[in-house]
């Protein structure tokens, strides 16, 4: 069994580095966290030395993952009743992200100075995000900050769930378009020009399918360099205008009226909507502040729009079915659910339980699309392969037939 080094911090804040007898990393991870301590770092002798943690990456985005692991530490941390001053020592020690660490250690001083934790956070948009600054204050104003971190690592757990579906069921089909794209361009630039050359050389009067495969393969050599210029021209004008606010919010608005995809991105910003205002109402946040944040969370600017306006009517007096439903921004059922939880004084476990609801809809949608859309893909990639391979062999069957 091999030596392992490590790094830990006990229940009182203090630092522990060691040496300890195991089978691999997982296992020694495993024991250490069991006996209470939070691990820093486990490597094998001679591997690597402890000190400063290996920013990987500096100034980018920080990963929604990290973010996770970051509030599990967070909390198990505040759970611990450390000051809260160690807390956030730890806390930055551990941060692998350069420009996360630096905010972190911004928070830090500024807690220091007397500032609210969530008042600091908010310094930082790039980093926390506005629904978490809320739960954050929401924790300090009711004293049970351990409590509702723990409601919002469960909500960022179903959050990234939702994401990984949605785009586990998104990338295998644009895998088969780009092999079928690859094999027809391998087949048009490489295959097919020796032919041209060979049928070139021949008398043979071709058949019209090849001669026009023929036309089409000389005349897109021809314009290839254009047309790649004037595609790429394209591709940067739509994401420039997309860029814009009113791009986003017609391209957001066409993309929920298209056929297949329409529905599935309609239940992805219900399940992001109801799923995002029922954790920060839980938290005992104002119907109008809770909307308001939870606006933030949803990606679709059409959406974004219609929730904008149900905010102004609910801060004059309507109820958030109603304010709800005259955006026709969400389904039917939704609306009815919101009503039925407003008018019992459940709100809060109603938007929860269509979360739950529409999540396993769009999850049973999204397997039903994927079930169809790969077997309709490959057959059309076959389809056009196999033409394209006959048509090229066509002066061949034809003067066998002539032959025989």
């Amino acid at each position: 069994m091999a030596i392992f080094t490590y790094r830990v911090a006990r229940s009182d804040g203090s630092i522990l580095d060691g040496q300890v007898e195991g089978a691999d990393e997982t296992a020694i991870r495993g024991k250490l966290e069991s006996q209470g301590l939070l691990v820093f770092a486990v490597h094998q002798r001679g591997t690597a030395r402890f000190g400063r943690p290996a920013a990987v990456r500096s100034w980018g985005k920080l990963p929604l993952g990290e973010f996770l692991v970051f509030n599990q530490e967070f909390l198990a941390l505040v759970k611990s009743g450390l000051p809260v001053l160690r807390v956030w020592e730890l806390l930055i020690e551990r941060a692998q992200h350069a420009g996360f660490q630096q905010a972190l250690r911004e928070v830090r001083q500024d807690i220091r100075g007397g500032t609210a934790s969530s008042d600091a956070l908010a310094k930082h948009s790039a980093y926390f995000p506005e629904l978490y600054i809320a739960t954050v204050k929401a924790g300090e104003q009711s004293g049970n900050l351990p409590e509702v971190l723990q409601r919002y690592i469960g909500y960022l757990k179903l959050m990234m769930a939702l994401r990984q579906k949605v785009t586990k069921a998104l990338s295998y089909p644009l895998f088969l378009v780009l092999i079928g794209v690859g094999v027809i361009a391998f087949l048009l630039t490489y295959v097919m020009p020796t032919f041209v050359s060979v049928y070139g050389e021949s008398a043979t009067t071709l058949p019209w399918a090849t001669q026009l495969l023929m036309d089409f393969v000389q005349h897109s050599e021809a314009q290839l360099i254009p047309a790649l210029l004037l595609f790429s021209a394209g591709g940067l004008a739509v994401r420039a205008y997309y860029a814009t606010p009113a791009g986003r919010f017609t391209i957001d608005r066409l993309i929920l009226a298209l056929p297949l995809i329409g529905p599935v991105m309609v239940k992805h910003h219900t399940v992001q909507l109801t799923r995002t205002l029922g954790t920060i109402l839980a938290g005992g946040t104002p119907l109008v502040e809770a909307l308001h944040i939870a606006r933030g969370a949803v990606s679709n600017r059409w959406v974004m729009s219609g929730l904008s306006e149900a905010e102004d009517e609910i801060r004059d007096g309507a109820t958030l079915a109603a304010a709800l439903e005259r955006p026709q921004i969400l389904p039917k059922l939704v609306i009815e659910m919101v009503s039925v939880g407003e008018e019992t004084g459940s709100l809060e476990s109603m938007l929860r339980d269509v979360g739950d609801f529409y999540e396993a809809d769009l999850d049973t949608r999204l397997s039903q699309l994927t079930t169809w859309i790969e077997p309709a893909l490959l057959l059309v990639m076959g389809i056009l392969v196999g033409a394209i391979v006959i048509v090229m062999y066509l002066p061949v069957f034809q003067m066998a037939g002539t032959v025989g």
